[in-house]
């Protein structure tokens, strides 16, 4: 890889530091090509994406980031899971971790916060944006449904009246 090119990758790195939501950083020494081609797959159907990239030019890149305290963490085969949504790579890393046991997850970072391996596994936890917004959406229209019932009902109970004073009637 000639001077050029190291340029460009640090520079990629760098963006990949600057725009993630979090960044999940893990050793995959072991791994297949095919498990590699696995935790692919599941982190671009969640969102997510992974990088392996020479530690050396992940560290210059790290130089000035908000996240520069994993740099520590960039010794060995160094796997870096990233992605946009705060959650979605810690769960990701998490999913994979649990059937490979070559993939070690070391820490990660959050913005300015570093993770350890129990903040990653934490940060896994949480629910997604995309399931947040679906329990807000829940919340918004619970107020709505309710009182759409609560017209309907006096209806129905007076039917329910009607029906029974009829019966009584008709006895």
């Amino acid at each position: 890889m000639d001077r050029a090119q190291k340029g460009h990758l640090v520079d990629e790195l760098g963006q990949i530091f600057e725009s993630s939501g979090v960044v999940v950083v893990s050793h995959y020494a072991g791994l297949t090509v095919a498990n590699m081609q696995d935790l692919r797959a599941k982190a671009s159907e969640a969102g997510a994406a992974v990088r392996v990239a020479k530690n050396r030019l992940a560290k210059i890149a790290l130089e000035g980031k908000s996240c520069e305290s994993i740099a520590g963490f960039l010794t060995g085969m160094t796997v870096l899971t990233y992605s946009e949504d705060p959650v979605a790579a810690a769960k990701v890393a998490e999913e994979f971790g649990k059937t490979n046991d070559n993939f070690v997850i070391l820490g990660g970072a959050m913005g300015e916060n570093a993770l350890d391996r129990a903040g990653v596994t934490a940060v896994s936890k949480m629910p997604s944006r995309d399931e947040l917004i679906a329990t807000i959406a829940g919340m918004l229209g619970a107020p709505a449904s309710n009182i759409a019932g609560a017209i309907g009902a006096p209806a129905s109970n007076i039917a329910s009246i009607l029906s029974t004073v009829e019966d009584k009637a008709a006895a």
